[in-house]
């Protein structure tokens, strides 16, 4: 039995990527105080920087030494003498009181990457010009890159005050971004929280102010924080882009109750990114049905979005509907037309490519498939390409020479390595060869062991080799250090239900998978059939029921028939089971259930 977890089934999908443009940047990394270091050497040569050069205003006030000391910090600068030059620049910005000088001496200790000189010149520059608005910015970012965050509060106060009214809100969403190198991701949080205080109350800035609040708090790890964030952001106006956002993000990971404000914001007019955003989310937490609602939607209000066509192919592909996944592939392949030539366009190809030989796989055309992915020839997609090729050798009983494509494949890094050895043991998996998987896959797990989506699968090839204690080992190890992970109790307590052992432990395992994600379908089958097995037929029918009708699947089928036909219920049963046929016919669960109760739907 497959638990639906991240290698079942063997097309992954990911959530797509969220759309939310910010309009700051963070200083850059600044290294301990140190005097500035010499940069490389280059040509010397008398050039003064444009922006050292003073206004026309304090120009006229300047003096022959003062000109002087510009001069000479420039040359020293480019000379390799960056310290010399930053305290002649300074003590000439001292001098003049002019803004721009404080600005070139603080950029020079930036470039040496030494960030108290820095700072040092940016207060020296606010203090000689508190109402700078220029000033207070640079002092804030260097105080966050050099992670002093409890000292930025009023600045970034300040920040929000002297920011022009029809700025506000790009402001507002910009100050995760600019904490976004904080270590201290709580203190970075608390100090937002407090510098928005007064915007919270503001009908305009308001809703935004609540969203950035809640960016802060998840960013921080505070997901309960964040999500009442986004309730207070969505109870002050109509649902805003960025609370659902904020909200898809919840829900992605695993916080259930995010859902009630995506669906809100749903139901007005949403932006087609953000929708199809929540698809890929549905896509993720592998709720078919709904992902597919919201792509039907989406393609309906933005048939020429070309990327929601693609992945609506690949949802079509992944249940089997081959002429639906075709047609959504044409559908793309004609908007890609429009696009101009280049290397975006051209990644985009190799993907429709590599679904078309998917396709073709699956109609058993080894030799049609074999010509869409001589197509893909983008380097990217080499390791997919290759992939799909060795598993047509091996469909063709070819394994060692399969293994071999996978295994000859260059490997640039060690993230390259460890995906060649997925590849390479999901080939074993598909060739049931559970025990050789079994080992590929914890070489992979070596590579990255908090990687818990690899851990999990090793977990899965363990049950397929008949290792049980291997099985329950890496499964109790993802819930010691990942207790969200929802797929692990999910599978140790169907795998429990399923030998008919620690029943009320199984229950309680599954359970506790379903507070992660209550709308998932495959653990909510995995509920139903642990009551089946505890002898509850009745509560067992319904919950299999409600599982198939959100999600018809070949597995789920084969349960919630056995289910209907203990009960007496054969005809339902027979329908069922030939509803799961139609979607797969070679399911070894449907296939072993009707062997098994001699059954002819």
């Amino acid at each position: 039995m497959d638990y639906y977890g991240p290698m079942e089934p063997s097309h992954r999908f990911r959530s797509a990527a969220f759309l939310c443009a910010l309009c700051a940047a963070a200083a850059p990394s600044l290294a301990a105080p140190a005097a500035p270091p010499p940069p490389p050497a280059r040509a010397k040569q008398v050039e003064l920087q444009a922006e050292t050069i003073p206004s026309s205003e304090s120009r006229a006030a300047l003096d022959a030494e003062l000109f002087y000391d510009i001069l000479v910090g420039e040359l020293s600068t480019s000379s390799g003498d960056p310290g010399s030059g930053y305290a002649l620049i300074l003590e000439a910005a001292r001098r003049s009181g002019d803004g721009q000088l404080y600005r070139r001496a603080t950029d020079i200790a930036l470039q040496s990457r030494s960030g108290e000189y820095a700072l040092a010149a940016a207060r020296a520059w606010k203090e000689a010009q508190p109402q700078s608005r220029e000033a207070n910015r640079y002092v804030l970012q260097i105080l966050i890159a050099l992670n002093r965050i409890q000292e930025t509060g009023d600045l970034l106060k300040q920040e929000l005050a002297q920011s022009p009214a029809q700025d506000k809100l790009l402001t507002l969403q910009a100050i995760p971004q600019l904490y976004g190198r904080a270590s201290d991701k709580a203190a970075a949080a608390g100090i937002v929280e407090k510098a928005l205080a007064d915007q919270l109350q503001n009908p305009a800035a308001g809703p935004v102010a609540w969203t950035t609040i809640g960016r802060m708090r998840f960013a921080a790890g505070d997901r309960k924080g964040a999500l009442e964030a986004a309730r207070q952001a969505q109870a002050q106006e109509a649902p805003l882009d960025s609370a659902a956002l904020l909200a898809l993000q919840l829900l992605e990971a695993g916080e259930a109750q995010a859902e009630p404000l995506v669906t809100r914001y749903m139901a007005g007019k949403p932006q087609p990114q953000i929708r199809m955003a929540y698809a890929g989310v549905l896509l993720n937490l592998q709720r078919f049905a709904e992902a597919g609602a919201q792509l039907d939607t989406l393609t309906r209000e933005a048939p020429d979005m070309a990327e929601a066509w693609l992945l609506k192919a690949s949802l079509a592909l992944q249940s089997d509907r081959l002429p639906e996944a075709e047609a959504s592939l044409d559908q793309f392949e004609r908007l890609l037309q429009s696009y101009p030539p280049g290397d975006p366009r051209k990644a985009a190809m190799n993907q429709a490519y590599l679904l078309r030989a998917q396709i073709a796989e699956k109609r058993g055309d080894l030799a049609q498939a074999e010509s869409w992915l001589a197509k893909v020839d983008n380097a990217s997609e080499l390791l997919a390409a290759q992939a799909r090729r060795a598993s047509l050798l091996a469909r063709q009983g070819k394994l060692q020479e399969a293994v071999g494509v996978i295994r000859r494949l260059p490997a640039r890094n060690a993230q390259e390595e460890r995906l060649k050895l997925v590849a390479e043991a999901q080939l074993l998996r598909d060739a049931k060869q559970y025990k050789q998987a079994f080992e590929v896959q914890g070489k992979a797990v070596a590579l990255a062991p908090d990687d818990y989506d690899l851990v999990y699968d090793q977990a899965m090839l363990a049950e397929k080799a008949g290792d049980l204690d291997a099985m329950e080992r890496l499964l109790r190890q993802i819930i010691e250090k990942r207790p969200d992970y929802q797929h692990a109790y999910n599978a140790l307590g169907y795998s429990f239900a399923e030998r008919g052992i620690r029943l009320p432990e199984a229950r309680q395992l599954i359970a506790k998978a379903l507070e992660f994600a209550p709308k998932d379908p495959f653990i909510t089958d995995s509920l139903g059939w642990v009551e089946f097995r505890m002898g509850n037929h009745a509560e067992a029918a319904r919950l299999l029921g409600e599982a198939f009708q959100r999600q018809p699947d070949p597995e789920i089928a084969a349960h919630l028939g056995e289910v209907l036909w203990t009960l007496g219920e054969r005809e339902k049963a027979l329908e069922v089971w030939r509803t799961g046929l139609r979607l797969n016919k070679d399911n070894d669960t449907l296939q072993e259930t009707l062997k098994r109760l001699k059954a002819n739907p």
